[in-house]
């Protein structure tokens, strides 16, 4: 019978920010499901990767003063970087895509260029709201109180000359697929993407840019870069060799079986991406399922709120496996979980150290001390143990079923039972009591036998979660490769009847919480602050200056309208502001090294409007911008001082 196949993806890292817990969750996630196939015998694929272009890259490339490929290429490729963060955590995927691949470069174009020439791609003018961050465009009902729906960060106004995809014309298609399939799971996410985006309508999708130059090029119209989002969705086939020679296996594997995606991009993976694959006329993938976030203190983890968590920091001091048994065992996969350091000592205490590390180190220890370390291979039938074995035997159909459904918790949750009841057969049958007696031996090695196989079985089931120390378990019972299999996990009796164990170190050590939380605060606290930036101010000025004097300044709240940088200066902007006299207001400001012109555009900001009017350049400058000056390893630093967007034009400010 032909092997079944498996393929698995998921989403490819955008690299512009750091990497925390909450990106190692999802990639984990799906190297367990992965894993779990491995071993149920399918000849499985999984692919990770990168997503490494967009407006957001270039502009942080710029801040940091190289170029986009050397930006990418360092978080990818360096030190603490995407595939080292994935190396630590074990990850077995079977390749890796990076969207600058060259072979992914021109197969994106010929894609692009089909949906062109059948029609579903056509040229006309952006005018609406963009996320940077996100890289999303978003129309005026969509925002959330003026913001992006998905990261509630301001959005630009954005035009420009683009190229269109015909979303609408899939509309009816892609809502058949959602509410009459089970293709996007859990069904909850269903929901959100009907009534947010199909039931107020489709709109046809940007999918070029011409605002700046790091995507994919349009090859038939030089200026145009792809979409980056249209990019990043075909990467799920081109590394299978779709529109290019790299690799040949696109027959063998497509259609994907599972798309693992966090919930914030399942709009693009369950509605773009199956109309554009309609579009070029290929099969679609069977399911995506949109995951939850991992939270902290009821916030998704970001750089920029100083909450992340890393991953690194947790590895080094609790194991790669108890890291990764920590994000499955704890959390819902469906829904959001809020991370604690609290709530992660718990769960290594609990279920690691007291559950499956006591009951491994326990008996290990007895068999080592009443048998020499090898059990007798007579064995006594007793009535007693049925329970016991006939659960252990049952717990692989209650695993798989859970597994099928990525519902990772509840396949834990069902070993762990299987582990408890184990740890509770051991006080039953209290096998120091029989040791005591010469005539309870074969009992004392039943015992000992059906532990031992207990733990066996929960094991292999272990091993997508805990590949390392699954390994060091079966080491310590005994266990040989021809007994840890699949087709042996709801087998009675594959372990040798004469099982020489080998206790070895304590896998859990059991952690005392009270002095762990100090030393994570403090670390997690230092780490912080280090992040901050060395920031220099100038010091405050001795003279004084008397209130009626600063009463004379004319300080208002006014609206970027227009913003653009001023021909032959380096440091100039011009801005077009709205100071509610309705007269537009010029001023200049020496601000262009810290900003990009179209950042500006919608803001609030603080002007002082009543200074006498200065040329600059040649042009008459109305006002001051009001901006902190300070330093960063000692390079002066400004920013303009930003007003809240709902105060009105020409408020005074005092």
């Amino acid at each position: 019978m032909e092997q079944k196949k498996f393929y698995i993806t998921t989403p490819i890292y955008y690299p512009s920010d750091k990497l925390h817990i909450g990106h190692t969750y999802c990639t984990v996630a799906t190297d367990a499901m992965a894993r779990y196939k491995r071993l149920t015998g399918c000849d499985v694929m999984f692919l990770t990767g990168t997503d490494e272009h967009g407006q957001k890259i270039e502009t942080k490339a710029k801040e940091a003063g190289v170029t986009p490929q050397q930006f990418v290429d360092r978080i990818v490729e360096g030190e603490k970087g995407v595939k080292d963060l994935w190396k630590l955590m074990n990850i077995s995927n079977d390749r890796f895509i990076r969207t600058t691949d060259g072979y992914h470069v021109k197969a994106v174009q010929r894609i692009f260029r089909k949906m062109y020439d059948n029609g579903d791609i056509y040229k006309g003018a952006y005018k609406g709201k963009y996320c940077t961050p996100c890289e999303s465009f978003w129309t005026e009902s969509q925002l959330v109180d003026g913001k992006c729906p998905d990261c509630g960060r301001p959005v630009q106004d954005a035009e420009e000359e683009a190229y269109f995809f015909r979303l609408s014309k899939y509309a009816d298609r892609v809502r058949h697929l959602l509410e009459d399939t089970d293709f996007l799971q859990p069904r909850s996410r269903v929901n959100e993407m009907v009534n947010n985006f199909i039931k107020p309508g489709l709109e046809d999708l940007c999918v070029s840019r011409t605002s700046f130059t790091w995507g994919v090029p349009v090859d038939f119209d030089p200026g145009h870069v792809v979409y980056v989002w249209v990019d990043a969705l075909f990467n799920y086939m081109t590394a299978l060799g779709y529109e290019n020679d790299e690799h040949d296996d696109l027959a063998r594997y497509w259609p994907a079986d599972v798309h693992i995606v966090g919930k914030e991009i399942v709009r693009f993976h369950s509605i773009i991406w199956p109309a554009m694959l309609m579009s070029v006329g290929e099969p679609l993938p069977r399911h995506v399922y949109g995951h939850g976030w991992l939270v902290f203190n009821g916030g998704k983890m970001s750089k920029s709120l100083g909450n992340v968590v890393d991953p690194y920091l947790l590895a080094e001091r609790y194991g790669v496996d108890t890291l990764r048994f920590f994000l499955l065992r704890t959390f819902p996969f469906g829904s959001d979980g809020n991370f604690s350091n609290e709530l992660l000592i718990n769960t290594i205490n609990v279920d690691l150290a007291n559950c499956l590390g006591n009951l491994v180190s326990r008996t290990t220890a007895m068999v080592e001390k009443y048998f020499g370390g090898t059990l007798p291979a007579e064995r006594e039938d007793d009535k007693a143990d049925c329970e016991l074995k006939k659960l252990a035997c049952a717990l692989r159909d209650r695993y798989e079923a859970e597994m099928e459904k990525l519902q990772f918790q509840n396949a834990l949750a069902e070993i762990f039972k299987v582990l408890d009841r184990a740890n509770k057969y051991i006080d039953e049958n209290a096998p120091w009591v029989l040791a005591k007696d010469e005539g309870k031996k074969i009992r004392l090695a039943t015992v000992m036998y059906n532990l031992l196989e207990t733990v066996r079985i929960c094991t292999t089931l272990l091993l997508p979660f805990m590949p390392e120390s699954c390994e060091k378990i079966f080491a310590a019972i005994g266990a040989c490769p021809c007994c840890r299999g699949w087709e042996k996990a709801n087998q009675w009796g594959a372990l040798r009847a004469d099982a020489t164990v080998a206790k070895g170190e304590v896998l859990f050590p059991r952690i005392d919480a009270e002095k762990e939380l100090a030393e994570l605060a403090a670390i997690q606290e230092a780490q912080k602050k280090a992040a901050l930036p060395a920031v220099e101010v100038d010091p405050l000025a001795e003279e004084t200056v008397d209130f009626d004097t600063f009463c004379k300044c004319d300080l208002r709240a006014v609206k970027v309208k227009a913003c653009e940088a001023v021909k032959k200066s380096d440091k100039l902007l011009k801005f077009t502001l709205d100071d509610g006299s309705g007269a537009d207001r010029i001023i200049l400001s020496g601000i262009r090294k810290f900003y990009e012109p179209e950042q500006l555009i919608g803001k609030t900001v603080a002007a002082i409007v009543n200074l006498p009017p200065r040329k600059m350049m040649g042009q008459l400058s109305c006002g001051m911008l009001l901006s902190a000056v300070h330093k960063e390893k000692g390079e002066e630093k400004l920013q303009l001082m930003l007003v809240d967007d709902a105060i009105p034009a020409g408020a005074k400010l005092c």
